[in-house]
């Protein structure tokens, strides 16, 4: 099975990649904030491995408020406020999963180290700008990443929150994958559809189906 090293390092190499990257790099030695730190850009990738991809699930670009953003699409560290879009994962997850209790921090590393790749469309941002690094090259790259799951996978949840997630339908192929589509769990959004979606019940139903070990949800709640 290919690795995220075979598969999107050759793509680091491509121009618009190295373009992307100094861009970013100028910024932050030009003296603008930008998250999430350097390091952890690629956090979505380093946590969960290519051969270990069960669910996607795809966000927009990074919070933009100080110390929120960390790599994973919808996920905060340890010791920062809960954003309203988890806020409203949770609720629907409480709603949707056994035993599952509103947690207390933002933190969903755990379900990375489960298979749950958390990718942002846009993998950085300027503090207090949201999408402004849109146009930077990300796209191009998290759309190779998705497509390279689509390629080398198995039997993926794909879940698609919101109009811009749904974009990238067209690059999964539906006889190989679960696709499950809703509003985006933020603010107004979530009332008209994410709530009471049930996608994490679903998901956790197809993967059983499939023969593989379901997600556990509440790991976030320990």
């Amino acid at each position: 099975m290919k690795t995220w090293g075979d598969v999107l390092g050759p793509e680091k190499e491509q121009p618009y990649f190295k373009a992307c990257w100094n861009r970013v790099k100028a910024e932050r030695d030009a003296g603008k904030t930008i998250y999430p730190p350097q390091s952890e850009i690629c956090n979505a990738f380093k946590l969960t491995e290519l051969s270990d991809v069960k669910v996607v699930i795809l966000g927009q670009d990074p919070y933009f408020n100080h110390g929120e953003a960390h790599g994973l699409s919808f996920s905060v560290p340890h010791g920062v406020g809960i954003p309203p879009s988890l806020v409203n994962i949770y609720q629907e997850l409480a709603d949707d999963i056994p035993g599952f209790q509103q947690p207390t921090h933002g933190n969903l590393e755990s379900w990375a180290q489960q298979g749950v790749l958390l990718l942002n469309s846009v993998l950085t941002v300027e503090q207090g700008k949201p999408n402004s690094h849109n146009d930077y090259g990300w796209v191009t790259f998290t759309d190779k990443a998705i497509s390279e799951v689509n390629e080398h996978c198995e039997e993926v949840v794909f879940l698609l929150w919101g109009k811009k997630a749904q974009e990238k339908e067209s690059l999964i192929n539906k006889q190989s994958h679960k696709i499950l589509k809703t509003s985006h769990p933020s603010g107004w959004s979530a009332e008209s559809g994410f709530f009471g979606c049930k996608h994490f019940s679903q998901t956790n139903a197809f993967l059983i189906s499939q023969n593989k070990t379901p997600i556990d949800w509440t790991s976030v709640c320990r």
